[in-house]
């Protein structure tokens, strides 16, 4: 097991150890003196002892501490490595002149300098060893920045940095090593973002860079087809997961900032062994088919917040000796095959709401307020699909439908007016509605009665990126920290600011605030359904973010983030044009067809409706492509005040109010 733990570094020390040595002869009295001189300057170290005018270099028996290698009365390996904690060599040590001695063996090809003291920054002039293939001098304390001058090694293949103190960021000249195959640079202080040129390195097998201050994104590693180690663990990276070549062997993530979930393609890892993401902020349902990857001997996934039910009869790898699940928000039974009956396999599984009767697990409630608290929406199972041709079918259906409303708008006004006059003689049945406090939320009986994903909504959500929930870094990051010059508006529906995704894609983010007595329990089902609300004719949701207070841990405040629709309003274009552009009939008829189905979405597309009687073309906005979308909805969680909200079961007056406004702007539509 702990052999499988250190696996890039057993990887590292064969690359480092496992050189041949083919030819050792006399060595030249000038290469003698100089390291003669090396010894001197390095303040006689013990691991230097035997060296002394009379010994022969070439032909000593090399040891684990000490070795030099010779060919053609050349040095051509040197290795140096003293015991682990060595101090820093005296104050009068110059890192200079030791580095200008060394350069003097050009034919060195393997320098191994670790743990004898050297201190200072390192000098470029090392990259005169120009034949340089392996350079290691961990454990020392080089600092300052990396030298640019180490991209000029263009035969190295090893690098080791590890254990030092440099800083800054790391050197993007480092892609011209196209010889690369392991880069190590552990248990330093470099900082800043990963340079994108990690992601042409197409010899690289073991890429280290844990325990410094990275932060931001992972770059795209996917090109790297002989990755087999990265270890990034204790910087700032994420949130989102890593792209890795499909044979990587150790994949170590640990305590950083990833949290966007672990993508289905993690299962095609074949050759995976070691998985450690612990101590992250993960967030959503667990895969279970990490148990059973083919290779996995080593998971970790202790302190995230993975949610989800595990089952008895989930599989495991035949190769699992460790799992590691504490702190997570895992429900379930604990799968049979890591029940710890044997001493080749260690299971843990502390601080969960698994079924186990020990004392070690939470309650259920637990782990459902933590998921709220954090965001999650609780998992609902999607609706029947419906055949592909039956799908087919009910679009072309769809556009035909849209294109003979468009038709008969017109008619259908003077259908409506008639109607109006019969009903003043008609008394009208009073709505029937569930009113109920705000902070509640819907029932709960409606709730689980309600289809709230039908197959109107699946169609019409096509394009959209998935609705999940945003940490306020990124929501900060998208507004340069809410800055002013994001702000567009502020209404009875709270603040809105404009803002950039790192992506590139726009959104629009109102701002609500809370009032102190409103749980994350209060809102959940509110968000839920916002969540819903997602078609091609409305503004659609993409997510949300809550701020608690630190005390009680009741919201503070509700960020809403929608898509970003850049043309304006409907109203401007029809009536005073955009920028010397004006609607041809086509794009007016569309415009009014796409109104129609963003309201019918809304009475049909979810159980319960969504109705408004209040509905106005200045709340219907044009898209990049011109394509309406509704931008009110007449939701509890956006109203003004949160008291007593209805929830209409059946449309009434308001259903026709929508239509009256749809029939009525068509006809001004086909009067401008």
């Amino acid at each position: 097991m702990m052999a499988k733990g250190l696996g890039h570094s057993a990887i590292l020390a064969l690359v480092v150890f496992s050189i041949s040595i083919c030819y050792s002869e006399q060595l030249q009295s000038s290469h003698a003196q100089i390291l003669l001189r090396i010894q001197r300057i390095l303040n006689f170290p013990t691991v230097l002892s035997s060296w002394n005018s009379e010994t022969g270099f070439c032909n000593t028996e090399p040891t684990l501490s000490l070795t030099v290698v010779c060919y053609e009365e050349s040095i051509t390996q040197l290795h140096i490595i003293g015991k682990r904690g060595t101090p820093s060599l005296p104050k009068n040590f110059s890192i200079d002149s030791f580095t200008t001695t060394l350069v003097k063996l050009p034919s060195l090809k393997v320098l191994t300098l670790v743990s004898i003291g050297l201190w200072g920054p390192l000098p470029g002039k090392l990259a005169r060893l120009s034949s340089l293939e392996i350079l290691n001098i961990s454990s020392n304390f080089f600092l300052g920045s990396i030298p640019r001058e180490i991209s000029s090694l263009t035969n190295l293949q090893t690098l080791i940095l590890d254990d030092n103190m440099f800083s800054g960021q790391l050197p993007d000249g480092l892609s011209s090593l196209p010889a690369l195959a392991a880069l190590s640079m552990k248990k330093n202080s470099l900082n800043g973002s990963l340079p994108d040129s990690l992601g042409s390195f197409t010899n690289l097998r073991v890429l280290v860079l844990s325990h410094n201050h990275f932060s931001g994104e992972v770059p795209d590693l996917s090109s790297l087809a002989n990755l087999q180690v990265l270890d990034l663990e204790d910087n700032s990276l994420g949130p989102q997961f890593p792209l890795v070549g499909r044979k990587v062997v150790t994949l170590v993530l640990r305590k950083n900032k990833f949290r966007s979930g672990i993508p289905d393609r993690v299962g095609s890892y074949y050759q995976l062994e070691q998985l450690d993401i612990s101590f992250n902020r993960f967030v959503g349902p667990f895969p279970p088919f990490l148990f059973s990857m083919p290779s996995i001997t080593y998971l970790n996934i202790e302190g995230n917040r993975f949610t989800g039910m595990l089952f008895e009869n989930f599989p495991c790898g035949a190769y699992l000796e460790f799992a590691d699940l504490s702190a997570n928000l895992l429900t379930g039974a604990l799968p049979s095959c890591l029940r710890s009956d044997s001493k080749s396999r260690v299971v843990l599984f502390s601080g969960n709401c698994l079924a186990t009767g020990d004392k070690s697990q939470h309650p259920i409630s637990f782990c459902h307020n933590e998921a709220l608290a954090v965001g999650i929406l609780p998992h609902r199972r999607k609706p029947k699909e419906v055949s592909k041709a039956f799908h087919d079918l009910s679009i072309i259906g769809g556009i035909i439908g849209g294109i003979i409303g468009g038709i008969v708008l017109v008619g259908l006004t003077f259908m409506v007016v008639r109607t109006s006059r019969a009903k003043k003689m008609v008394k009208t049945p009073p709505t029937r509605s569930i009113s109920e406090n705000a902070a509640t939320g819907y029932t709960s009986k409606l709730l689980s009665d309600a289809r709230y994903v039908t197959q109107a909504m699946k169609l019409g959500a096509l394009g959209l990126p998935g609705y999940r929930p945003f940490s306020l870094e990124e929501l900060e990051e998208a507004t340069n920290n809410f800055d002013t010059s994001y702000f567009m508006g502020e209404g009875s529906h709270g603040q809105m600011y404009r803002g950039q995704l790192k992506d590139g894609s726009f959104i629009a983010i109102r701002c609500l605030k809370m009032k102190r007595n409103h749980s994350t329990q209060s809102f959940m089902h509110h968000i839920e359904l916002i969540s819903k609300l997602r078609h091609h004719h409305l503004v659609s949701a993409l997510g949300h973010c809550l701020e608690c207070y630190l005390d009680d841990s009741s919201v503070s405040r509700i960020f809403l983030v929608f898509e970003y629709v850049p043309n304006g309003t409907l109203r401007n274009w029809v009536s005073v044009g955009h920028d010397r552009r004006t609607l041809t009939w086509t794009q007016r008829i569309a415009a009014a067809i796409g109104v129609a189905k963003g309201i019918q979405f809304l009475h049909t597309g979810i159980v319960p409706g969504v109705f408004s009687n209040n509905l106005k073309i200045t709340e219907v906005l044009l898209d990049q492509n011109l394509v309406a979308k509704l931008s009110s909805y007449n939701l509890p969680l956006l109203a003004e005040d949160m008291g007593k909200v209805g929830i209409q079961r059946s449309p009434g007056a308001k259903e026709l109010s929508n239509a009256r406004f749809v029939i009525k702007f068509a006809s001004s539509m086909h009067m401008l």
